[in-house]
């Protein structure tokens, strides 16, 4: 072979290679994208209000905190699923319906329970008894209704606590 024949041969197999790679890489599952519909399998990309329609259709509307007219009573019964912000006066009691969780985010907080028993601290896996002191950031369980948290005497401002589940302040 000349050394026009070796470089005419090294341009084919370059050309062929590149040819062969570029078809092969068109071919690779993810690359065809074919008139499909924007959010379906064959394209997964998404804008983000899409997203959100679709967590809040998940979660459903939202549990709705409502007052009732001429008393400072709210409560909420919704079983969305969803945190609330919650914010409890001085002098306010913050009562949970059987299952509801919460956790306190801000201030002092005391369990109030009608009888010796308590809420649980998942967290720390304890009981705390009527009267006792909450610990913030800790995830807490009302494992009956008529048991809440009130914030401390000794402080003045309120308390703080995100809640999921039924509950009512008094």
């Amino acid at each position: 072979m000349n050394k026009t024949q070796k470089y005419t041969f090294s341009i084919a197999i370059l050309a062929s290679a590149i040819l062969l790679g570029s078809v092969i890489s068109t071919n690779a599952d993810g690359a065809t994208v074919s008139g499909s519909q924007p959010g379906s399998v064959d394209d997964p990309v998404v804008t983000k209000s899409y997203v959100d329609q679709q967590i809040q259709k998940a979660l459903g509307t939202g549990g709705s905190s409502s007052g009732n007219s001429g008393s400072n009573e709210t409560s909420n019964t919704g079983d969305t699923g969803a945190l609330q912000i919650v914010t409890i006066k001085s002098g306010e009691k913050l009562i949970g319906k059987a299952g509801a969780e919460f956790i306190v985010r801000a201030g002092k907080g005391v369990v109030f329970s009608p009888d010796e028993n308590g809420i649980s601290d998942l967290t720390d896996g304890k009981d705390i008894s009527n009267g006792q002191a909450v610990v913030n950031n800790h995830l807490l369980l009302f494992p009956r209704d008529g048991r809440g948290v009130t914030p401390d005497s000794n402080q003045k401002n309120g308390l703080t606590v995100m809640v999921r589940g039924g509950y009512e302040i008094k």
